[in-house]
């Protein structure tokens, strides 16, 4: 017989906004957006509420029309295309399943809509219950199911038409933590198995950058920074992504000088950072030095010679976090954060009103552009 996993296999097609917005009287919520989701890829909508993802998000399905520009699947323009001439999946935070149908039947209601014969119907809503890990649960109704079997009931009705382009909008937001994590591995498995593109909307950062292959953070509406997880998160280009994308220090400061690879900055009030990770920006401009906690290590001992990304200040605040530590130390008025792991503390544990310094190698000093 048959693997359903692979009689079901899928492919995506690539999905391309070029220059899009979309307006509401004299309001723009989206303004010229120009992005590509590859074929196969999943590429995530980032942002806060109100800053224009889930209305991208619409405007591919063909529930908004754009007010200007372009959206096309494999080189083909859909922008005027209605929604069912799409060959779009779509699952939304909101499952919307029948509740007076078995599952078997709200996976294949949509297929039998289209006329598709009734053995197929079956065979293809089975395969796609196979591929959700629902086998055995045909004969459900939706009411005896928990939350995430309702989830992959709500998915498998989504890829059950084989579609070139999977959307998705908050779709994790109704589950409770462990589940909703366990639900992003599977679903990221899923779509890497069908080749599957995949769009999807969340304002949750470790969602994101579980997730997706290529995240876009979106403010007021415009594309801030469009990157792969890793680099959005170790290369973020403004203080927005930086503060959006996990948690970081900044102190502002003034580019000082700039060598072939390697950059020196400093503070309002004297520090000297030095970066090697590549900058724009010029000398003599303003800028946001940025580090992340987890790059830093303290010492509860002043560090002579080198000053150069080093800051000291007094602990006023300590969270465990499991295998973690942070540490907020105040810096001339500023709250510098530090994470430690545990293992690495020893007996020598940092104390509300000790003095500690801080440091970090020039590798993890970001250096990002003003708001």
């Amino acid at each position: 017989m048959d693997n359903p996993a692979i009689t079901a296999k899928i492919g995506g097609g690539s999905v391309k906004l070029s220059g899009i917005s979309r307006s509401y009287g004299g309001n723009q919520v989206v303004s010229d957006v120009t992005l590509e989701a590859r074929s196969g890829e999943i590429l995530a909508l980032l942002g806060p509420s109100g800053c224009g993802k889930t209305t991208t998000l619409r405007m591919v399905a063909g529930l908004v029309q754009p007010t200007s520009g372009d959206i096309s699947i494999d080189g083909k323009p859909i922008t005027d295309l209605p929604v069912h001439r799409r060959n779009i999946g779509m699952l939304f935070q909101n499952y919307a399943l029948f509740p007076h149908m078995t599952v078997l039947e709200n996976v294949a209601f949509g297929l039998s809509m289209r006329g598709i014969s009734r053995a197929e119907t079956e065979q293809r809503a089975r395969q796609a219950l196979a591929l959700t890990h629902l086998t055995g649960f045909e004969g459900r109704m939706p009411a005896a199911l928990s939350g995430g079997q309702q989830q992959r009931v709500a998915l498998a009705r989504a890829i059950v038409y084989r579609p070139k382009v999977l959307l998705l909008d908050e779709p994790f937001g109704a589950l409770d933590k462990k589940l909703r994590e366990a639900m992003q591995i599977e679903l990221r498995q899923l779509c890497n198995e069908l080749g599957l593109t995949t769009i999807l909307v969340t304002h949750d950062q470790e969602e994101a950058l579980v997730l997706a292959d290529q995240i876009a953070v979106m403010r007021g509406g415009r594309i801030e920074q469009v990157a792969s997880a890793r680099e959005i998160y170790e290369r973020p280009t403004s203080h927005f992504v930086a503060d959006f994308i996990g948690t970081s220090n900044f102190m502002p400061a003034t580019i000082i000088g700039k060598q072939e690879d390697k950059t020196l900055l400093r503070s309002a009030t004297g520090q000297i950072f030095e970066s090697l990770l590549p900058s724009a920006l010029g000398v003599g401009q303003q800028a946001i030095m940025a580090v992340r906690p987890e790059s830093i290590r303290l010492s509860p001992v002043e560090t002579s010679g080198e000053t150069v990304n080093t800051v000291r200040g007094q602990v006023i605040r300590t969270v465990f976090k499991g295998q973690a530590l942070s540490i907020w130390l105040e810096i001339q008025g500023t709250e510098f954060i530090c994470s430690l792991p545990i293992d690495s503390l020893g007996a020598n544990t940092p104390q509300l009103g000790d003095v500690w310094t801080a440091s970090w190698s020039s590798e993890r000093t970001l250096i990002v552009r003003e708001q």
